[in-house]
Parts: structure tokens; C-alpha cells; sequence
């Protein structure tokens, strides 16, 4: 069963059955913009604009950044955190960018992943539909575990989406929605690590 998550919301990214969850996938979705704008001669036209998000993942260990997967450095060295690739305008249905992360490859010093999202175009969030960032358990399906909806949320150019942490019991997802400026993943590091 999925939970629409709030900011701040923290869920167990256990199993139903039981033992904690090896692999889950944080996905991106959004729109490209679609308006109505006036022609010359008094009819509408419509107009599509294309956005170009970008999610990344930010590696914790010690209170640094010790590696950052984005769309120009698709993996980890380990492997353990894959990003599918770069889309530029958010045309098509589901998450139109995906990172993947096998938990139990995860290296033993990294106790955060940050995941973030930048308007790289540099719309705010404000002017992006239907913008949300899920995560889904990856070995039952892609089973939705928690969504949570970034459209609207004003006039930024990033967000701190959310950051999977290690416990002692396992791991967890918090939502964040943490709103700043910024057009990469180098740009929001620090604001990043002040969500921890």
C-alpha cells in the first residue's frame, strides 16, 4: 500500500513479510508545460515547453559528499546506485527519470543517500505540472512504497526531494521538500547535507 508522503514524513523501508527491502527505485515524474496563448488573428494556439529536470543522488559518509550520481555519472564505482538516464523534457508517462539503489550493496560507511532535483532549464517549480517523486520497491514489482508531489511548491529552482538513511534497524525514507536555487547537483550540496 502506497503512503502519500508529507514533508518531514519518515517511513521503514521494511517488507510486508518481513526483513528489510534490498533494492528500491526513487523515480521522477513531471509534465512538459502545455498553455494557451492568443493568435494574430484572435484564435488560441497551443504551445508546448519542454522542462528538463534532473534527479540525482548524493552518497553520505562523515557528513560529506563522498559520490554523486547524476546524469553525467550514471553509477557509483560499486555499482550500488544506477541512474537509467536523462530526460530533457518530461514528454511521456511515469517516472521520466529513475535512480536505483541496491541497499544491501551499499557501502558501509555511506549512512545517507540524498536524492535531489534540479531545474537545469531553470523553471521554478511553480511554472512545472505535475511534478512528484516516488519510491518503489524494486524486487515486487516496482510496488510503490510512498509518493510525494513537488508541483507548486513555489518559486525554486531545486529541491531536497528526500534521503533514504541507514539505522541500525535498516533503512528508512524521509520526504524533505526542501526548496533552493540552483541548476546541478554540485550547486545544492551544501543544502543538501544541512537536511540531514
Amino acid at each position: 500500500m502506497s503512503i502519500s508522503l508529507a514533508k518531514g514524513q519518515t517511513i521503514n523501508l521494511a517488507k510486508p513479510s518481513g526483513g528489510g527491502l534490498t533494492q528500491v527505485r526513487m523515480g521522477l515524474g513531471w509534465d512538459v508545460k502545455t498553455t494557451q496563448r492568443k493568435t494574430l488573428f484572435g484564435g488560441t494556439k497551443t504551445v508546448q515547453k519542454s522542462i528538463d529536470l534532473d534527479a540525482s543522488a548524493l552518497l553520505v559518509s562523515g557528513g560529506k559528499v563522498v559520490e554523486t550520481v547524476y546524469f553525467g555519472h550514471l553509477r557509483t564505482k560499486d555499482g550500488s546506485v544506477v541512474h537509467t538516464g536523462d530526460n530533457l523534457t518530461g514528454a511521456g508517462d511515469g517516472d521520466d527519470e529513475s535512480i536505483k539503489v541496491d541497499l544491501s550493496r551499499v557501502a558501509a560507511g555511506v549512512t545517507h543517500i540524498v536524492f535531489i532535483v534540479n531545474s537545469y532549464s531553470g523553471q521554478t517549480f511553480a511554472e512545472i505540472d505535475n511534478a512528484s517523486v516516488r519510491v518503489v520497491d524494486s524486487t515486487e514489482s516496482d510496488r510503490e512504497l510512498g509518493k510525494f508531489t513537488l508541483t507548486g511548491s513555489g518559486a525554486h529552482t531545486a529541491l531536497v526531494m528526500a534521503r533514504v538513511s541507514r539505522t541500525s534497524d535498516g533503512w528508512t525514507f524521509t520526504a524533505i521538500g526542501r526548496p533552493g536555487q540552483g541548476r546541478t547537483a554540485k550547486q545544492l550540496v551544501p543544502l543538501a547535507l544541512e537536511c540531514l
